[in-house]
């Protein structure tokens, strides 16, 4: 599995602007002061999104013994989990980490700081977080101060689940996505579906630059039918500079959207596609049933 989105030091992928040294870091006070000028906001609107999913797909494993775990893909420091299992908005989080107080601590403090604060915010609905990510220092961190329940650095877009993942996809039965559709491509969710056992529900946040048709071809393989509504967007973020911002209007363009009052308008936008299986459970040949966002 590749860099979530927003990703490398100013690189540009595609003319795309990447962010990867800020997943290196010990701690998210990096990532959160990178983010805040450019607005990153996708986390929010995913926030209600996730929660209601996560809700409805432990609903239909009700009598069936243990709860079906949230694999958010391209997790970094767990943004996707403290906001879905916590009584926290990404606001807060950003006000949090870029405060001079957060400044002055050491990571070990701050990790100290932040699992008192996340304890404290615990929802009573919280659900079980695996984390995936190939950034190790990011998952390390989360796991540490109690955002996942599990973190798994895996490169599925290089080779299978390793053992402790692929144990772990047996309890799965919601995958989560919030941008990291920029890099991750059909191979990771193929890997992914070819062992889970639960029936797999998921929901992804991808931006309007980046196609969705292999993936949702590959998820159709495993018996999932993935839905989108075009005509609702979600803010991403900001462009970085103007190169990005004729970037993204032309491949919007290209992908058959229209930019105005979009990204013409200085942010890139995203569509919120829905998988779940297009019958009830039945597990394709060779694998558990999956669906992907």
């Amino acid at each position: 599995m590749t860099r979530p989105e927003p990703s490398t030091s100013e690189g540009m992928t595609s003319g795309k602007s990447r962010f990867d040294d800020i997943y290196g870091r010990p701690d998210p006070r990096a990532y959160f002061r990178r983010l805040a000028p450019l607005r990153y906001e996708i986390p929010h609107h995913a926030q209600p999104v996730f929660r209601k999913a996560a809700a409805e797909r432990c609903a239909l494993d009700d009598g069936i013994p243990g709860t079906p775990a949230v694999l958010d893909l391209c997790s970094s420091y767990g943004i996707t989990a403290a906001l879905l299992n916590h009584d926290v908005t990404l606001a807060e989080m950003y006000e949090r980490y870029t405060s001079p107080a957060c400044e002055a601590m050491s990571t070990a403090r701050l990790a100290a700081w932040d699992k008192e604060f996340y304890a404290e915010r615990r929802r009573p609905d919280a659900v079980p977080v695996f984390g995936l990510d190939v950034a190790a220092p990011a998952v390390r961190y989360a796991l540490e101060v109690g955002l996942l329940d599990a973190a798994f650095t895996d490169n599925l877009e290089q080779g299978p689940p390793g053992p402790r993942l692929g144990d772990a996809l047996a309890t799965v039965g919601l995958i989560t996505l919030t941008g990291g559709g920029s890099y991750v491509t059909a191979r990771t969710f193929a890997a992914l579906l070819c062992r889970t056992r639960r029936p797999i529900w998921a929901n992804a946040f991808v931006l309007r630059t980046v196609s969705y048709a292999r993936i949702g071809q590959t998820l159709a393989a495993y018996g999932l039918r993935t839905t989108v509504d075009a005509s609702r967007t979600y803010p991403q973020r900001r462009f970085t500079d103007g190169r990005e911002r004729r970037y993204a209007v032309a491949a919007a363009r290209s992908a058959g959207y229209d930019p105005a009052g979009r990204e013409e308008a200085g942010r890139f936008h995203c569509l919120h596609y829905v998988s779940r299986p297009a019958r009830p459970a039945r597990p394709a040949q060779g694998a558990g049933t999956g669906e992907r966002a």
